[in-house]
């Protein structure tokens, strides 16, 4: 069960977070953008929930792989969870990050040394915290 993002993220993990969110990306509903998304969320409890992004005509009512996967993981494992770790990656081989409204939903989830993993524009992947990536975050407990 890891216990410290920083500490316990292995390259092994790494590999396999991003193997599972580009295996979810598969799944994605994207006819609009062809921006196909997958994410993989890695609980406290070392469970690894995915998702990806189901878009609508609609384009407000589309759902983002970030957001998926974390709603999924509340449904299996109710309210409690905490992220320790989340991997982001795109069909397109296109830098991308967690859009302003998934970085808010991690938080929700998060403690501040969850790391987030996400491609670069080199094909690269880069992590930070998610207070590196919402250093001035909205929380009702502040």
């Amino acid at each position: 069960m890891p216990s410290n993002p920083a500490t316990d993220l292995t390259t092994p993990l790494i590999e396999q977070l991003q193997q599972k969110a580009a295996a979810a990306a598969q799944n994605a509903y994207a006819p609009y953008s062809h921006f196909r998304v997958g994410a993989a969320v890695l609980l406290e409890d070392g469970s690894i929930i995915t998702g990806c992004n189901v878009e609508n005509a609609s384009y407000r009512l589309t759902t983002c792989a970030e957001q998926n996967a974390i709603t999924s993981a509340v449904s299996l494992h109710g309210p409690a969870i905490r992220i320790h770790a989340i991997a982001v990656t795109n069909l397109n081989n296109a830098a991308s990050q967690p859009c302003g409204a998934c970085r808010q939903t991690i938080l929700e989830f998060s403690t501040p040394g969850t790391i987030i993993i996400f491609p670069k524009q080199d094909g690269t992947f880069d992590q930070l915290t998610i207070t590196d990536l919402l250093p001035a975050a909205f929380a009702l407990n502040q």
